[in-house]
């Protein structure tokens, strides 16, 4: 297989002096992998990672970049725009999903889980997620979107965080949040272990994660490779699946649950939730 998937318009190569420095494991910490290069378009580096089996970007784009040049908002729209918003397995998994109750609205489950409590969503984009009666919070890089999420939460007792979530998470009080959301955010964050460290801290006891990234063991990546809808360069930067996702969690003190166990090779994401361990963070 030849990798035909080139990065997303904008998306070009930086000058020497200005290339991005070659990252290790972000979950970790290893620097031996094994390089993927059918999945590794123009400049872009996919490995798989040797010590914890984690596929990521190598040579990810600056916060600054991902504020502006590659805001999601914007690179989603190109890939959707370049595949026409399908691959050729999506009407068949489309309808599965319908069937089987698939959604993206999570409210119902969000106040069964957060207990209609305080909860941070990190990654909120225009910050609409949350609903009251659960007070939001949010956290998000892109600088337009960030101005309208402030403004709604706001309305409803919370407010926004503009920035990466792997720092801002930190300006929080220790066990302020009754849950916390990443809902298609992992997948961007360079620092993995620290937003999730944060978000152990940030977390009551009682309290929940919901987390939502793609899934990279899914049958439709393994059928289709290259053209797969989960691949976007340079703003996703970690590819899990339930294991490695799982693993990630274990070493920031979390134990998880599968959400979507029916559906899931089917499914193009992974969707669990996750809640303190006794025995803390690794």
């Amino acid at each position: 297989m030849s990798a035909t998937l080139h990065a997303l318009p904008g998306a070009e190569l930086p000058a020497p002096d200005a290339a991005p420095e070659l990252r290790k494991c972000p979950v970790c910490s290893s620097a031996t992998c094994t390089p993927l290069p059918d999945y590794s378009p123009d400049h872009w580096q996919m490995v798989s990672c040797a010590g914890c089996n984690l596929v990521y970007l190598r040579n990810p784009a600056e916060y600054a970049a991902l504020e502006e040049d590659f805001a999601w908002e914007k690179t989603y729209e190109e890939k959707k725009t370049a595949t026409k918003g399908s691959t050729p397995l999506s009407p068949y998994v489309r309808a599965i999903r319908t069937k089987l109750g698939m959604t993206r609205d999570k409210t119902a489950s969000f106040r069964r889980w957060f207990n209609d409590g305080h909860v941070l969503d990190i990654g909120c984009g225009a910050g609409a997620r949350i609903k009251p009666p659960m007070t939001p919070y949010g956290i998000e890089l892109s600088t337009a979107l960030h101005a309208r999420a402030d403004s709604e939460m706001r309305k409803s007792g919370g407010y926004c965080i503009h920035g990466a979530g792997a720092e801002a998470i930190w300006k929080f009080d220790e066990g302020q949040f009754d849950g916390i959301v990443m809902f298609s955010y992992l997948e961007h964050e360079t620092n993995v272990m620290s937003v999730l460290r944060g978000a152990h801290r940030a977390l009551k006891d009682s309290g929940g994660v919901f987390v939502r990234v793609p899934n990279y063991g899914s049958l439709n990546r393994k059928a289709i490779g290259p053209k797969w809808c989960g691949f976007r360069y340079p703003d996703h930067v970690n590819y899990f699946t339930l294991a490695t996702l799982t693993d990630t969690a274990r070493r920031a003190g979390f134990s998880t649950t599968l959400i979507n166990r029916v559906t899931l090779p089917l499914d193009d994401n992974v969707s669990v939730l996750l809640r303190k361990s006794p025995e803390g963070t690794a």
